[in-house]
C-alpha cells in the first residue's frame, strides 16, 4: 500500500471521528451534517481504491457489482434511519434522487471529465442498449403507482397492493438481469498491488464506516436543513442522494478520466439500477415493520423528473459512444431538475 493511500485512510478515520464527536457532544447540527457528508465522501475514495484492486483480479463487470452494492450501503442505512424518523418524503426522494444523480448527474461529469481528458470514447454497444432499456424500464414501473394516483385511476384505490406488485417485479427484474451484469465485460485492469486480504478489509471496513456515519447524517439532516433553508425534498433528492452515492460519484468519474469507460458506465449505471431495481422494493417490503410504510406514490414531479432522466440517459448512451458535449447536457439537466425541488416538491 502506498503511502498516499495510507494518508487518505487516516483523513477518513480523522472525519469520522470528528463526525462522531460533533454528533455525541451535541454540536451545531449544520457542522454535524457536513462532517458526515465529508466523512462519507472520503471513505468513497477509500472504497474506489480498493474497488479498482479488486478490478484487477475478477474484471471490471464483477468488480463494478460489488463495488455498486458496497457503495449503496449507506444509503441503505440512511433510508432505514429515516424511516425510524418518520421521514417517508425524505426516504422517496433520496431514493429516485439517487437513480436521477447516478444516471444524469454523475454519468455527465464523468462524460465530460473523461471527453475533455481524452476525447470522444467509446463502451460497449450491446451493453449499453441493455442498460437504457432497463434503465426505462425501471422507472417507468416506478413511477406508475404515482400516475395511477395522479390521473384518479381506478387502481389509485389500490396504490398499496400496486406499491407491493411493482416491488416484486423490480427484484425479480434484478435477479434475472444479474448474470448479464457480472459477465459483460471481463478484462481485468492493472495488476493489484494490495493483497486480496487487504482489499477486502479495507472495502468492508470503509462501508461499514460509513453506515455508522450515515446515522448520525440523518440525525443531523432535519434541523440542518432547517437551518439552511432547503426543504425537505431538495435535502432528499439531492443531498442526501449525492451523499449516500459519493462512492460512485468519485469512482465513475477517475475511471472515465482514466480512459476506462467501459468500467465507470458499470460502476455508475449499476449503482443506479440497484437503486432501482433491488434497494427501493425492498426497502417497500422492509418498511412494514415501521410505524411509516413506504409506497411507490411519490410526488408527481419526483415521478416526472425520473422517467425524464432514465430516457435522456438512455438516448445519450444508447450509440456507445460518449463525449463531452453529451456530459455537459447530463449535467445542465440535472441542475434544471434540482432547481425545481428547492421550495418542495
Amino acid at each position: 500500500m502506498q503511502r498516499g493511500e495510507l494518508v487518505r485512510i487516516g483523513i477518513a478515520a480523522a472525519l469520522v471521528l470528528g463526525a462522531g464527536l460533533a454528533h455525541y457532544l451535541d454540536a451545531e447540527p449544520v457542522l454535524t451534517f457536513l462532517l458526515a457528508a465529508a466523512a462519507i465522501a472520503m471513505l468513497a475514495q477509500l472504497v474506489g481504491s480498493a474497488t479498482d484492486q479488486l478490478g484487477g483480479r475478477v474484471g471490471s463487470s464483477a468488480a463494478g457489482v460489488v463495488q455498486s452494492a458496497l457503495g449503496n450501503l449507506p444509503e441503505l442505512f440512511i433510508a432505514l434511519f429515516a424511516l425510524h424518523d418518520g421521514l417517508v418524503r425524505v426516504v422517496q426522494s433520496a431514493l429516485v434522487g439517487s437513480v436521477i444523480a447516478n444516471a444524469v448527474l454523475v454519468l455527465g461529469v464523468a462524460f465530460l471529465a473523461g471527453g475533455i481528458r481524452n476525447g470522444p470514447q467509446r463502451f460497449d454497444y450491446s451493453r449499453a442498449r441493455i442498460i437504457a432499456t432497463l434503465t426505462v424500464l425501471a422507472a417507468v414501473i416506478l413511477s406508475m403507482p404515482t400516475l395511477t394516483h395522479t390521473f384518479h385511476t381506478p387502481a389509485a384505490s389500490h396504490e398499496r397492493t400496486l406499491s407491493f406488485i411493482c416491488a416484486g417485479v423490480l427484484i425479480v427484474l434484478f435477479f434475472v438481469t444479474l448474470p448479464t451484469f457480472l459477465a459483460g465485460d471481463d478484462a481485468l485492469g492493472e495488476a493489484p498491488r494490495w493483497s486480496l486480504r487487504t482489499t477486502i478489509v479495507v472495502l468492508a471496513g470503509a462501508a461499514t464506516a460509513a453506515a455508522v456515519t450515515s446515522d448520525w447524517f440523518v440525525t443531523a439532516l432535519t434541523p440542518a436543513t432547517e437551518a439552511l433553508g432547503m426543504s425537505q425534498d431538495f435535502a432528499g433528492l439531492v443531498v442526501v442522494a449525492i451523499a449516500g452515492n459519493a462512492v460512485e460519484n468519485v469512482v465513475g468519474v477517475q475511471l472515465a478520466i482514466r480512459n476506462r469507460v467501459d468500467f465507470a458506465i458499470s460502476v455508475i449505471v449499476s449503482s443506479a439500477l440497484q437503486v432501482a431495481l433491488l434497494l427501493t422494493p425492498v426497502l417497500v417490503f422492509v418498511s412494514l415493520a415501521f410505524a411509516n410504510e413506504l409506497s411507490l406514490v411519490f410526488p408527481t414531479l419526483l415521478a416526472i423528473a425520473l422517467l425524464i432522466s432514465a430516457t435522456v440517459m438512455a438516448l445519450v448512451v444508447y450509440d456507445g459512444e460518449s463525449n463531452r458535449e453529451e456530459g455537459a447536457i447530463l449535467i445542465g439537466l440535472y441542475v434544471v431538475i434540482a432547481s425545481s425541488f428547492w421550495w418542495g416538491a
